[in-house]
């Protein structure tokens, strides 16, 4: 008699409790991240940095929680890229489908980062940050070195030194490799894995695929449930930077940091829309606020690698792309496709020629837009990786690497930037090579 009661009961009282938060609107994400932004900088601008809380210092406890996060998202990384790109290139089944999937994407990573590149070149040479009051700017800033031996230097060097970058696309110890954030001998050997997953018999390759399959599925749960701590974890990243650093580091070098602001600018507003416009057919604006969350995040974390859960989600969900290609573009875009990166380092290179008071030549230029484009593919999606590829820079055209501790002090602000400028370029690739498959959904509600 009683025993439907209770059911019934607890039936209404589902049905009322979702009615009723359907009735209240859940705040986007990209919207908590920025509400989480905004609040990160008044802390980090009001409250001093020794201020103490619960006996420890809010700078080292917005340290603890800020760090925790990151550890949570680059715990993501590995068993999401290695499922992903094995089980989507394993999906496609014909090595011809695979041939010129991947055509398309690395050619159009090579365009939108050396379009990168010449933006900032452009910019750099004709603002020339490095010159003050018409005289280089390197006893205003402490440079010691002489410019003559500088000179001297940078027209004896080789190219040598590049060859490194290619040495690492092949893995000695994929396992090594994985604990140490090298992606880029990892995505290697997940292509190779996934393609010649497709030429063993079906008895054996069905299962194995079941299996990454498997793998990537739990790892877009871990995913979710991540994602759920991320305005919290963007609060702690972003306070902990205002609050050791402030916006005093911008002073000394502000005019460099201005150049390479509006060259990122100027990449993702200008260049990357265009390139939707005209090849992918969709509408910039509707990609912008599908990616959103990505591209905060990835302000807020500085690693394009930390921020790639959340890019696939919003991709796939928010954009409309198809996984098949979601899964094989955008890790791989993680590690190769770094506009921003490109584009900063060729700008930091050049600013601190200008510095030295060094005319470089077309030839010597045109070293630093390749050597740029080549490094900026080996360069881990990890927080100040791109200070490694800049000393590579410095190296192969023979500037001296003390010049390298002029860009400290700005390089956190930047490195924001530009990781989101990467991230927007990884995104805008998948809608691109999505549409030029066939795919008819992208952004369709965005028109």
């Amino acid at each position: 008699m009683w025993a439907g009661k209770p059911s019934g009961v607890i039936t209404a009282l589902n049905v009322r409790f979702r009615i009723r938060s359907a009735c209240v609107p859940k705040l986007k994400l990209h919207f908590q991240i920025f509400i989480a932004l905004a609040l990160a900088v008044l802390v980090g601008l009001t409250v001093p940095a020794e201020a103490g809380f619960l006996g420890a210092s809010v700078a080292g406890v917005c340290e603890f929680f800020g760090s925790l996060f990151l550890r949570a998202l680059k715990m993501l990384v590995v068993p999401l890229i290695l499922s992903s790109i094995i089980a989507a290139v394993a999906g496609m089944g014909s090595g011809v489908q695979l041939g010129r999937m991947g055509l398309k994407t690395v050619g159009y990573y090579a365009l939108t980062s050396l379009l990168a590149i010449v933006v900032g070149l452009v910019l750099v040479a004709n603002v020339q940050p490095g010159v003050v009051d018409g005289r280089p700017a390197k006893d205003l800033i402490g440079l010691s070195a002489d410019t003559a031996e500088v000179t001297a230097e940078v027209a004896g060097r080789s190219q040598k030194d590049v060859v490194e970058v290619f040495l690492r696309l092949v893995p000695e110890n994929v396992f090594k490799d994985a604990a140490e954030g090298q992606m880029l001998g990892l995505i290697f050997f997940a292509l190779l894995f996934g393609f010649m997953l497709t030429k063993i018999p079906e008895r054996h390759g069905s299962v194995v695929m079941s299996f990454w399959n498997g793998i990537y599925e739990i790892m877009l749960l871990i995913t979710d449930l991540v994602m759920k701590f991320a305005p919290v974890g963007v609060f702690f990243l972003v306070a902990k930077v205002v609050l050791t650093t402030g916006f005093g580091a911008l002073r000394p070098l502000l005019s460099f940091t201005l150049v390479v602001i509006v060259a990122l600018a100027v990449h993702a507003f200008v260049t990357l829309p265009l390139l939707l416009r005209v090849l992918g057919r969709v509408n910039p604006v509707a990609h912008l606020r599908a990616v959103a969350p990505a591209m905060l995040m990835a302000f807020s974390t500085a690693s394009s690698s930390a921020t790639l859960p959340l890019t696939l989600d919003c991709v796939e969900r928010r954009a409309g792309v198809s996984k098949r290609v979601t899964s094989f573009t955008l890790p791989l875009g993680a590690t190769v496709n770094m506009d921003g990166t490109a584009l900063y380092e060729c700008v930091a290179a050049m600013f601190i020629a200008q510095a030295y008071g060094l005319q470089l030549s077309f030839g010597q230029m045109l070293t630093i837009v390749v050597v740029a484009l080549l490094t900026s593919i080996g360069v881990a999606g990890i927080p100040a990786a791109s200070l490694v590829a800049i000393t590579l820079i410095l190296t192969t055209i023979g500037l001296p690497l003390e010049a390298v501790g002029l860009i400290l002090a700005v390089d956190r602000i930047l490195d924001m930037c530009r990781t989101a400028v990467n991230v927007l370029g990884d995104t805008t690739a998948a809608v691109v090579i999505g549409r030029s498959e066939g795919e008819t959904g992208i952004l369709a509600s965005g028109g």
